[in-house]
């Protein structure tokens, strides 16, 4: 299973990027995803979270201004982020899990890591 985030950069506060992830080896269509994020010194949390139907969860820190998709048929992860903050510098992970009718955003959820893309937010 690999997967490959990208679209991350630097902005400044007020801007949007999206960012995306690309799945393969994976019966991605059938399977739960997340995003997560990891500032430096502070643990990984969970941003948002979409099962197999596209019913999602999102974090009350991004709610409003985040959005997880998915294209099942281009194996693509999608996250929009409009209105970034300075606290949303964070490196991006995208995570697939191992049941596909609901999601959780919480780390030991995810079975599958990749290996993270940097947004970078000034003031």
């Amino acid at each position: 299973v690999q997967l490959v985030e990208s679209g991350g950069d630097s902005v400044q506060a007020g801007g949007s990027l999206r960012l995306s992830c690309a799945v393969s080896g994976y019966t991605y269509s059938t399977y739960s995803m997340g995003w997560f994020r990891q500032a430096p010194g502070k643990e990984r949390e969970g941003v948002a979270c979409i099962d197999s139907n596209g019913r999602t969860l999102i974090s009350d820190s991004v709610k409003g201004r985040f959005t997880i998709s998915r294209d099942n048929a281009k194996n693509i992860l999608y996250l929009q982020m409009n209105n970034l903050k300075f606290e949303d510098t964070a490196m991006y992970y995208c995570a697939a899990g191992s049941r596909g009718d609901y999601c959780i955003i919480a780390v030991g959820w995810y079975n599958y890591w990749g290996q993270g893309t940097q947004v970078t937010v000034s003031s």
